[in-house]
């Protein structure tokens, strides 16, 4: 099991007795406002994929390392974080990050806390190479969030995503292991 300490967080991987705040968190309203690909519209469909998740994270050869993040000081569940490995290559793990929480920690730090620490865990102690990830461009907190946690902006799709009835713009964001490294020094 993974499990990962930050100043203020526990990150660790999903248990069993998580699956109602999974389920909160993942069809909640306004925290899946950007997310409607994975939002889940029923507890049957969320337990579903709820399953799934736990028994990934009991295979040798894991591809979803998406973590329970929740506050250290009152144990109560803040949100999801992590990434989606997209290859498996000779120098390391390609893999698709992200992140999203329960509105009522929305600027509070505790996204781009979560997403350090994975980050550093993914560099640092599962050959993970390279962390895409992006957002749409309307989307300035989460944007922030891969700003903070030092990722490099690659790309700007112009309209390029349907959403909420219009096309929209979409931001790409990178971090090599090697450019993670140089940053640790």
């Amino acid at each position: 099991m993974i499990y990962l300490e930050t100043d203020r967080l526990i990150v660790r991987d999903y248990v069993e007795e998580d699956f109602l705040s999974y389920y909160r968190l993942k069809s909640d309203e306004k925290t899946m406002y950007y997310l409607q690909d994975i939002k889940m519209d029923s507890e049957e469909s969320a337990r579903i994929d709820f399953e799934k998740v736990l028994a990934d994270s009991k295979e040798e050869k894991r591809r979803f390392y998406f973590f329970h993040v929740e506050s250290k000081d009152k144990h109560e569940p803040v949100g999801s974080a992590g990434y989606t490995v997209t290859e498996f290559t000779p120098v390391g793990q390609l893999v698709h990050a992200g992140y999203f929480s329960f509105p009522t920690f929305w600027n509070s730090g505790y996204i781009t806390e979560a997403f350090a620490g994975i980050i550093e865990f993914a560099f640092a102690e599962n050959n993970v190479y390279r962390i895409a990830t992006g957002c749409l461009k309307e989307n300035l907190p989460s944007e922030r969030v891969m700003q903070k946690c030092g990722l490099i902006k690659e790309a700007e799709h112009l309209n390029s995503e349907w959403h909420d009835g219009n096309m929209k713009t979409r931001v790409e964001y990178r971090l090599l292991k090697e450019e993670w490294l140089n940053k640790q020094f």
